[in-house]
């Protein structure tokens, strides 16, 4: 019965070799499970956001040149003015009072005035009677010039009468305007949206600064002020739809457009590494929304350019790569006492699947963005399978080469079973 030991020992052997050689076969390598998309053709718009508060297009603060107690007030917060509505008064007895002196002042100058036009027309007749007594040789040449100079001090007195009547005048327009800036008017059709003094509160008037009253807003044009960084105003023209959308008002958009685009940067944390550069844009809506008020947070969309049969992909698609670690690098000829540059340089690429499911990277040019996809003007075309993810498996992990399979239907991430554990 040995020989049934001897054929057992025989399987065994081969079974043990068959197991070695299969352990020492190469193995392909594991696939990677990512997410796979296909580039397509389509519209592609790029969108430029920012947030920003409402405004009223024309907002005028009402304050006085004068000085004086605020003795009548005639609207109320909130309510509608119109072009030339008297909104409240200031004490005018002081005021009054100056008109009252500059019109003396401007009587008695005209008075002098008159008596100067005598005192001219008396001396202009004697001196032609002397000059036709002295003609006749009944007067001197020295009462001539007498007469003479006698009529041009008049001249004299009667221009400096006059200069002195026009001065008056001027104060008696000056008194009289300043009377009647003692009584506020509203210089549009408007809402009082604020009332910064109360009636018996004194208003102290200055050229140097205002003491603001109230303020009124034209509520019928309302805009949204906000700021775009330096790589996205470039972007912007006066006539660009907007989509406008209120905190308020949430599932509301209103349509406008960009009327304002500042020349002027604003520069914040200059010249420490939190520098940050940007541009104040207003945007116009296109009607006031019922119930919208200055002061109302706002989230603008812009549509700043559009472009159509364009090959697309998703914008998660596109990752980088070191230029070393790709296929068609050439390293760059040192020589000619040029030093090399230590920076490492990157490209933009898209790993696309072929019918072998390989990841082959490719370097890719890009144009516009939107929210959700990315334009590629070179480097694949319609109809390539791209991966869009994993985030880590695409910045980091995938090599230019690697096998890549998409998850089962039903499993998610790394293979495991969809569902509630048992």
């Amino acid at each position: 019965m040995k020989w049934w030991k001897g054929a057992i020992a025989g399987v065994l052997f081969l079974g043990a070799a068959a197991i070695t050689a299969g352990g020492l076969k190469e193995r392909p390598p594991p696939s990677q499970e990512v997410q796979i998309a296909k580039a397509r053709k389509g519209t592609i718009t790029r969108t430029i956001t920012g947030a920003g508060k409402v405004q009223a297009a024309t907002t005028v603060k009402i304050s006085s040149s004068l000085s004086g107690d605020l003795v009548e007030l005639l609207v109320k917060d909130g309510e509608p003015v119109k072009k030339g509505q008297v909104l409240g008064r200031i004490d005018k007895r002081l005021y009054e009072a100056a008109v009252k002196q500059a019109m003396a002042s401007q009587n008695a100058a005209r008075a002098d005035a008159q008596v100067a036009e005598v005192e001219v027309s008396r001396s202009a007749q004697e001196l032609a009677r002397v000059e036709d007594l002295s003609k006749k040789g009944l007067a001197s040449a020295a009462e001539v010039d007498t007469a003479r100079a006698t009529k041009n001090t008049a001249d004299a007195r009667l221009a400096a009468a006059r200069q002195l009547l026009a001065r008056n005048v001027a104060m008696v327009d000056q008194a009289q305007t300043d009377l009647a800036k003692t009584t506020l008017q509203s210089p549009i059709d408007g809402n009082v949206i604020e009332l910064s003094r109360e009636v018996g509160e004194r208003v102290r008037g200055s050229d140097l600064s205002e003491d603001v009253v109230m303020t009124i807003a034209a509520l019928s044009a309302m805009e949204v002020k906000f700021e775009v960084g330096e790589h996205e105003v470039v972007h912007l023209k006066p006539g660009q739809p907007a989509e406008v959308s209120l905190d308020a008002l949430e599932g509301q958009t209103f349509q406008g457009s960009v009327v304002e685009i500042a020349q002027k940067a604003l520069i914040k944390n200059a010249g420490t590494e939190a520098e940050v550069t940007s541009f104040p844009v207003t945007v116009a809506l296109d009607s006031r929304p019922p119930g919208v008020l200055p002061g109302m947070s706002a989230e603008v969309r812009i549509s700043a350019e559009t472009r159509n049969d364009v090959v697309l992909v998703p914008i998660q698609a596109v990752t980088v790569r070191s230029e070393r670690t790709l296929p068609d690098y050439k390293a760059p000829i040192e020589g000619g006492g040029l030093t090399a540059k230590r920076t490492e340089s990157l490209a933009k690429v898209v790993f696309v699947v072929d019918a072998n499911n390989k990841a082959q990277v490719r370097r890719v040019q890009t144009g516009i963005a939107s929210d959700t996809e990315l334009e590629i003007v070179s480097g694949i075309s319609d109809g390539d399978r791209v991966v869009e993810g994993p985030y880590r498996t695409l910045s980091k992990e995938l090599s230019d080469g690697d096998n890549v399979r998409e998850p089962q239907p039903g499993q998610g991430p790394g293979g495991m079973k969809g569902g509630r554990k048992s």
